[in-house]
């Protein structure tokens, strides 16, 4: 067919494109029109991430039917996971920023070399966070602030967690890989297969059914887990058979130190704006231990209900990483930029209406996780106070994207230092503790610092340097 003809040929209907996207499609995104692209690309991220997020919920539901401290043992663990995906998110915007640019430029076997590069990384990463969550989970909830409980019960569930950190790393960055390619698909089926097992095999452990013995908050890890692992033998299958857009073949597989070190190089910023958002939540999470084990175990399950429900605009912002990075391949700035915008005004009608239910269902909406009435009150509190800025999340995200899939990854970082290092977190511990707020002054604390990046963010997107970014 020729370029005349292509043009008079009817465009896709919705239900087509929506097929294609939950499939899998070759489709060039530099070239398709604008919202189809947007279209093919964020629906399966969108429901990708979802899914990821599943993970989460799933887990803190089964767990709050074992108490206070069964929550607080997840969310104590998880300020030291947070470090974790610090690294596999940082790794995995490399990955996206360098695989998008290549397969813009039409260099995949280039695109497989970083492929295997990054796997290779992600393994090497695993190793001392495996050693430290075996050998030392006591010490380290200990450090946190854990009470009784959780250190003679709940130190297990840390050993599962960091121990099989691998399969998590993993995880994040084979799916990155998928996303820069264009095979978002790919992405969101391993999720279906993963978080389905999760879900039959949470409550199996966690409280026992026929052989199988009840193990309480270690069920949960281990359930977890086993059903990442499984999601990452999927993974590799996928590569190696090859995708709509990627295959990695014999000849990727082998160490190219200069691919490793370029991926390495371009991931330290994301890694670095990473580190300092997660080690931000870590002081939080000590400032809330300072309160109570309801104020961490209200601020764990409010958190896990934030991340679920903004996994849909993440997905959105990861779409818009995915096009930023192809189309500067293709020497297409204009149509980069024209994507974010796009991607913004949807991702803000987006999370303005999980703000209205988060303002007028808050409690009710912790409450399906806890029947603890302080747990509740202090979850139910953070929702309502997120209610009256997370259009601004929506915002941020796709801007921090942007920079992302450009390859700038270095001007996030210094944004999220000045932001939650010098702003959210003595912001939160003098509302917290000296003012006398207690777990009301962290929340208030995170509500001002974090609509205060999102603003700035899309305003320093807006002047358009990232478009020169060299990856």
């Amino acid at each position: 067919m020729t370029a005349s003809e292509a043009s008079l040929s009817p465009a896709p209907s919705l239900w087509a494109d929506l097929r294609a996207a939950l499939r899998g499609t070759d489709a060039d995104y530099t070239r398709i029109p604008l919202k189809r692209a947007v279209l093919l690309l964020a629906v399966p991220m969108m429901l990708e991430l979802v899914l990821e997020s599943t993970f989460a919920v799933v887990d803190i539901f089964f767990v709050a039917k074992l108490g206070p401290s069964a929550v607080a043992t997840v969310g104590l663990t998880e300020t030291y996971l947070f470090l974790l995906y610090s690294i596999a998110m940082g790794l995995a915007t490399a990955v996206t920023a360098i695989v998008a640019r290549r397969v813009g430029e039409r260099r995949g076997d280039e695109a497989a070399v970083t492929a295997v590069q990054a796997i290779a990384l992600a393994v090497l990463v695993s190793v001392p966070f495996a050693a430290a969550g075996i050998f030392f989970a006591q010490d380290l909830l200990r450090l946190m602030g854990g009470d009784e409980w959780v250190l003679e019960h709940g130190y297990r569930y840390m050993q599962w967690m960091l121990g099989g950190n691998a399969v998590i790393l993993l995880l994040f960055v084979i799916n990155a890989i998928f996303r820069g390619a264009g095979d978002a698909a790919a992405a969101m089926r391993v999720l279906w297969v993963a978080n389905a097992l999760n879900i039959v095999l949470d409550p199996i452990f966690i409280f026992g059914l026929g052989p199988v013995p009840a193990m309480g908050v270690e069920g949960a890890a281990i359930a977890t887990t086993l059903g990442r692992g499984a999601g990452v033998l999927m993974q590799l299958w996928i590569l190696v058979r090859g995708g709509e857009h990627l295959r990695v073949g014999r000849a990727a597989l082998q160490l190219h130190g200069r691919t490793m070190l370029q991926i390495a190089r371009t991931s330290l910023g994301g890694i670095g704006q990473m580190i300092v958002a997660m080690t931000a939540w870590i002081f939080l999470m000590r400032i809330l231990a300072s309160v109570s084990t309801e104020a961490v175990a209200g601020a764990t399950i409010a958190i896990r209900i934030m991340m679920f429900t903004l996994m849909p605009a993440w997905g959105m912002s990861n779409a818009a990483a995915t096009l930023v990075g192809q189309n500067l391949g293709a020497g297409k700035a204009v149509r980069a930029e024209a994507a974010v915008w796009r991607i913004g005004w949807m991702n803000m009608a987006f999370t303005l209406a999980v703000s209205v239910l988060f303002f007028a269902w808050h409690d009710a909406i912790v409450g399906l996780f806890t029947d603890d009435a302080a747990v509740v009150a202090i979850g139910g509190e953070w929702l309502s106070i997120l209610a009256y800025s997370y259009f601004v999340y929506g915002w941020w995200m796709v801007s921090v994207q942007a920079f992302n899939g450009a390859g700038d990854t270095m001007t996030p970082t210094w944004i999220n230092l000045v932001f939650f290092w010098l702003i959210q977190i003595p912001l939160s511990w003098a509302l917290a503790l000296p003012m006398g707020w207690a777990h009301s002054g962290v929340f208030w604390g995170v509500f001002v610092s974090e609509t205060s990046v999102g603003v700035f963010t899309l305003w320093l997107f807006s002047r358009g340097r990232w478009k020169t970014a060299k990856v």
